[in-house]
């Protein structure tokens, strides 16, 4: 969802750098093969991730909620040489998908893909991360939270996606609608926690970018 007038959203994107051609190519294929395609971070996004990526240079990587791969590709455009991204995913039927992009680019050595569920994985993790992107079901967040703030190094960004949620959170909370609920507590919880800093971008469906100190 787009929360910009569409000028001013068009002149945005035409105004910030274009996606890689293998991008493209893994954009492309998924509106043609895969289901619910607008999961995708796409082009504008996807620059997004990758800038932050290369402004943090981080060593270790957390993705989760791998899709098709093309948010991990972006993220791992930042990592530092012999660094590591660690991308999670519970649907399997998509695991030879994003690993046939993954072997095509220049990251193939460096991504490690786990598919199963981010709750019982990550506490497996034996490391510290740089930088985490999560972008899975909404009504996990908070459990993702907790199980990744002490996996942070000082300085660590988390980065969540998802979190106005087509505008869904500033509108009569429908007592059914638990990924709503979930993500209005977990909005308060980045905005509260004294542990990290955090700004919300109005960005697509919303970005947070949240800094551990």
């Amino acid at each position: 969802m787009n929360f910009l007038p569409d000028l001013i959203d068009n002149y945005v994107i035409n105004h910030s750098q274009k996606e890689p051609e293998l991008l493209k190519q893994l954009n492309r294929e998924t509106w043609q093969k895969v289901l619910n395609p607008r999961m995708l971070s796409g082009a504008y996004q996807g620059r997004l991730l990758s800038i932050i990526s290369k402004l943090t240079n981080p060593k270790n990587i957390l993705e989760i909620g791998t899709y098709t791969g093309y948010s991990a590709l972006c993220l791992a455009e930042g990592l530092q040489k012999d660094g590591e991204l660690i991308t999670i995913d519970k649907n399997e039927e998509l695991e030879s998908f994003a690993k046939n992009y993954f072997n095509k680019s220049d990251y193939k050595n460096q991504i490690k893909q786990f598919i199963g569920n981010a709750i019982d994985i990550v506490p497996t993790l034996n490391k510290k991360f740089d930088l985490v992107f999560i972008d899975a079901d909404k009504s996990n967040y908070i459990n993702y939270f907790n199980l990744i703030i002490e996996k942070m190094n000082s300085g660590g960004v988390i980065l969540s996606d998802n979190v106005l949620w087509s505008g869904k959170i500033v509108e009569e909370l429908n007592p059914k609608d638990i990924d709503t609920k979930i993500l209005l507590e977990y909005n308060k919880l980045l905005n509260s926690d004294t542990r990290v800093e955090t700004v919300l971008l109005p960005i697509r469906d919303g970005l947070t970018i949240t800094r551990v100190k």
